[in-house]
């Protein structure tokens, strides 16, 4: 049930998605103030602070972790063991500031999304809507799974898994939405920079797996689940899990030669997803040997992730394999225009739609 993967095998699969809903539907619509969250409020990186975000009208809380804007050699060295062709050659990547959630999504916090747990909440205890509540029950939500996608290793603290990155990406679409602050997918450089949290070893603590251990759950200390978020010790940056648990979705495209063609130096690089396979997923998994939760490894999707899916056509919101793979989100500092993200950082092809649904919303 469990997809393996080895070096040089590029599986993930995904959906993808209709971001265009972010920039133009809500584009339309009056933009609701913020949630007020003091910490959350910054002018400068200088001025950027660990925060929490509330999913209102529930107990659960995103905590986010400022990640300081630099430089960093992408990628691995030709001497580094086990490294795949597609991890070189290194090169230089600016990034800017942002805030990285300080562990991946849980089950608890991706059903008030996907089960509806905020509306349901509202409608118990006779809460009036919010002006972004309005706007966050407007974001299309999964459609019920056929089966239950923790596949029996436990829900609430255990990071959400087998959401397809159209999944993922609507999450941080009604995410924006529920708390009025911008919030997406990292790309990979961002991904890569964080996990790397200023080291240039193979794993955040170095370059001796026989310490993994103490930092990540992994194939051989597992025992074939995945775990609570938070458990392991955390990366340099204050991240947890950056290292296996679950693989963590992205928004790049997958290109092997994505590295050779950057030009020696980028800022903030983005490959921009335009055909629906193969995309990113970064950081390896609870099912995955020490070798693939490497800082630099990268593995790309295909239609693997679906093969147990039973249902003709199949979901656009669920992998059935994909048992090791989850994600977390990021808000960077400065927020894009409306037409910088229809442009690049919410753009997405091919649209997806369920097969119930009308024209999809561009």
């Amino acid at each position: 049930m469990v997809l393996q993967h080895t070096p040089g095998r590029h599986i993930a699969g995904l959906c993808l998605v209709v971001l265009t809903i972010q920039s133009s539907v809500f584009a339309q619509l009056a933009k609701p103030e913020p949630i007020k969250v003091p910490d959350a409020i910054a002018a400068s990186a200088a001025e950027m602070k660990n925060y929490t975000e509330p999913l209102e009208h529930t107990s659960y809380r995103l905590e986010m972790v400022p990640i300081p804007g630099g430089k960093f050699v992408m990628g691995s060295p030709a001497s580094e063991p086990d490294r795949g062709e597609d991890e070189g050659p290194q090169h230089e990547v600016e990034i800017s500031p942002f805030w990285m959630s300080k562990y991946e999504v849980t089950w608890n916090q991706y059903e008030v999304w996907g089960e509806k747990v905020d509306a349901l909440r509202r409608a118990a205890y006779n809460k009036p809507a919010t002006s972004r509540d309005k706007v966050a029950d407007s974001v299309t939500r999964p459609t019920p799974p056929y089966t239950d996608m923790s596949f029996g290793m436990g829900r609430e603290s255990n990071p959400a898994i087998c959401m397809t990155q159209h999944a993922a990406r609507m999450y941080c679409v009604w995410l924006s939405a529920k708390t009025g602050r911008y919030y997406r997918l990292p790309t990979e450089a961002e991904w890569e920079y964080a996990c790397r949290a200023g080291t240039t070893t193979a794993w955040s603590f170095g370059d001796d797996s026989s310490m993994l251990g103490d930092h990540a759950w992994f194939a051989d200390n597992s025992d074939g689940k995945y775990h609570p978020v938070g458990k392991k010790t955390a990366n340099p940056w204050g991240l947890f899990d950056m290292h296996g648990n679950v693989a963590e979705w992205v928004l790049d495209q997958y290109a092997a030669d994505s590295y050779a063609k950057s030009e020696g130096k980028s800022v903030d690089p983005l490959v921009i997803p335009l055909t629906e396979y193969p995309r990113i997923v970064r950081g390896g998994g609870w099912d995955d040997p020490p070798n693939m939760l490497r800082s630099a490894v990268r593995e790309g999707s295909s239609l693997d992730w679906k093969q147990q899916d039973p249902q003709i056509p199949q979901s656009i919101w669920y992998f059935t394999d994909a048992l090791g793979v989850g994600f977390r989100v990021v808000r960077p500092l400065t927020e894009p225009s409306e037409e910088e993200k229809a442009a690049k950082w919410d753009k997405s092809e091919p649209p997806q739609k369920d097969p119930e649904e009308g024209p999809t919303l561009e």
